[in-house]
């Protein structure tokens, strides 16, 4: 019996619930799995499900579905998606590598986000995160920091009981309570969590503030990824935005306006690094022979 079929059936003896959307994924972490069982193809079928093991706070991505959606395929590593965030992301991860030197603050720590909803900064935090698991010296830990409308857990089919606001808002939440371990090895997930009025308050506590300096110092091979709110709709990013080191902003091309562009930038001049990255365009891009198209992002 494969070590998610032992899982599924520990879940059913202790009564636990495998709740299935029609938008799921499935996954795991190297601390529960050994590398061999990296990948869960033919393992078990969990297409359309995904499952929350309280017990040992393990999801399981349906990479298949991820594909589907037009997320990075786990099971082509050579494809233009994948190829470009492998552009993408090397700028981040040199900065991280070269923090010492450079005095960037909390550079592991990586805020995505976009002026205006529907520019694709969730599309692309989780391919980042995705393409920056495979890594083999790095691990990722994805974090649904829009409160107000969280978009990861939908995307991955996740259904957890806790996120980031209960830890923000009880004391006796705990780190372990709220992380989810992926199948894929390097890769854990923190969902935002319930729905708050003062939701505001608790991201710019004094709770998330050591929060964050927990997850950038306690592990130096971790990445965190910050999936945030538009700036130019909710205050909660540009608070999130001084507790990382790293900031992404996502501009949808041919649709946001460079006055809105230059209003966000505005509000992120106190970050280290503030990196842009054009979405949506439908034009290939010639960098050095290779041509480059983005006009699948944020199509979902």
């Amino acid at each position: 019996m494969s070590i998610i079929e032992n899982a599924l059936k520990k879940a059913g003896s202790q009564g636990l619930v495998v709740e299935s959307t029609g938008n799921s994924i499935s996954i795991k972490d190297r601390d529960s799995v050994s590398e061999s069982s990296s990948s869960v193809s033919g393992a078990v079928d969990v297409r359309n499900t995904a499952s929350l093991l309280s017990s040992e706070q393990q999801v399981i991505i349906n990479w298949r579905s991820l594909a589907e959606n037009g997320f990075i395929d786990n099971n082509n590593a050579k494809s233009q998606l994948a190829e470009e965030f492998r552009v993408i992301k090397r700028p981040l991860v040199n900065n991280i590598q070269g923090s010492e030197n450079n005095g960037i603050n909390r550079s592991n720590l990586i805020l995505i986000c976009s002026s205006l909803p529907g520019e694709g900064k969730t599309f692309v935090s989780i391919n980042l995160a995705l393409s920056i698991a495979n890594e083999r010296d790095k691990s990722v830990l994805l974090i649904d920091a829009d409160v107000e409308k969280p978009s990861i857990s939908k995307q991955l089919g996740i259904n957890s009981p806790r996120g980031l606001i209960e830890y923000l808002e009880d004391d006796k939440v705990t780190f372990s309570d709220i992380l989810l371990k992926t199948d894929l090895p390097n890769l854990s997930l923190i969902t935002a969590g319930k729905r708050h009025k003062y939701s505001t308050e608790l991201l710019s506590s004094q709770r998330m503030y050591l929060f964050a300096e927990e997850v950038s110092r306690r592990y130096k091979d971790r990445i965190v990824i910050f999936d945030s709110p538009p700036l130019l709709v909710a205050t909660q990013a540009q608070i999130l935005a001084e507790l990382v080191g790293q900031v992404v902003l996502v501009i949808a091309a041919e649709t946001t306006p460079q006055s809105v562009v230059n209003e966000s930038v505005a509000k992120l001049s106190n970050c280290d690094v503030v990196m842009t990255l054009l979405n949506k365009t439908r034009k290939e891009i010639d960098i050095y022979g290779h041509n480059y198209s983005y006009g699948k992002y944020g199509h979902l």
